[in-house]
């Protein structure tokens, strides 16, 4: 990459009529020249088709895809930039930290997702975890995440039979096409949580169903983590029934997870608070049993191919910079 700064684009999907949206209003506020950004907001209701055409609209050497709600730090292009001097480097991806500010339920759902019980590597996208470093699906998140143009097109872009886990099967073709993709911990983007227990559960057991969905389609070895959930469902369901059987030994597995739940517990007040990890832990068993039955959903519901979905309107408006 020449001294001369790439010229970036800056994607952020939403819906019809949103008048305000905070990723626009933060990216106005980026370190970097005006005469080399763009802003391209896609409005409708399909995520993965609002980003393909924003993407072909795109003047960008490198696309910065933002989802609405999320807070991009204003250091954030130059430091990508450093990165992208790689030419290996096809993609950059950072977390998504829940703001101080944020109500007190939506800071105990921060802990959950930052907790290595519920997301095992995935909490890479809700906290600031190790150092710079080549990673992968598990890690980035499409909220706040950058890609080279010209590798995305290559690569197909977005799957829209996919949603969630469109950038997943996406992240996995360009990793098979020899791209590097990189997780920095201090490229970050503030943005909430659910605000909700019934909303938080509901996007659980979206991603359990997005990621059975990505694994029918495209499966990989790195999947295999993720069946733990929806067999940890199956053996609650059937434990009652085998333990007619088997006598009380058949619950020894759960006061094993229990214990493990405690030590999970204990782990995030060292670094999340008493309070908000005393409140969290509940909220892990929830995590896997959400996530598990939306892993069986998506298991078996039917998979259409992006042709087969109804036509949506996309809508895309140059913002001002």
């Amino acid at each position: 990459m020449s001294d001369v700064l790439p010229f970036v684009t800056v994607i952020v999907p939403t819906k019809p009529g949103q008048a305000e949206i905070p990723a626009v209003t933060a990216a106005r506020a980026f370190d970097y020249p005006r005469e080399r950004l763009e802003i391209i907001v896609a409005r409708g209701k399909q995520p993965a088709v609002q980003r393909n055409v924003a993407v072909r609209a795109a003047r960008g050497e490198l696309l910065y895809f933002l989802d609405d709600d999320a807070i991009a730090g204003p250091a954030n292009l130059r430091r990508a930039v450093d990165h992208f001097r790689e030419a290996r480097v096809k993609m950059l991806g950072g977390p998504n930290l829940c703001p101080a500010t944020a109500p007190a339920l939506e800071q105990i759902f921060a802990v959950v997702l930052a907790s290595w019980l519920a997301f095992g590597p995935s909490r890479a996208r809700y906290d600031r975890i190790g150092v710079t470093r080549p990673s992968g699906e598990k890690e980035l998140i499409l909220c706040n995440m950058m890609a080279r143009r010209q590798a995305f097109l290559d690569a197909g872009g977005f799957n829209e039979a996919l949603y969630p886990n469109e950038e997943n099967a996406l992240m996995d073709e360009l990793q098979k096409r020899g791209a590097i993709l990189l997780y920095d911990p201090d490229f970050i983007a503030h943005r909430r949580p659910r605000s909700t227990l019934k909303a938080f559960g509901k996007m659980l057991f979206n991603y359990g169903r997005g990621r059975a969905e990505q694994f029918r389609l495209h499966p990989t070895p790195g999947s295999a983590l993720n069946f733990v959930p929806p067999l940890f469902c199956a053996y609650l369901a059937a434990a009652p029934f085998s333990s007619l059987a088997f006598g009380p030994v058949v619950f020894a597995p759960l006061g094993l997870y229990l214990v493990v739940v405690f030590l999970q517990t204990l782990a995030s007040m060292l670094s999340k608070g008493f309070g908000r990890s005393l409140l969290a832990a509940p909220l892990l068993v929830v995590s896997h049993v959400c996530y598990g039955l939306g892993f069986w959903r998506g298991l078996f519901t039917p998979l259409k191919k992006p042709g087969d979905r109804p036509v949506t309107e996309v809508t895309l408006d140059s913002m001002p910079v």
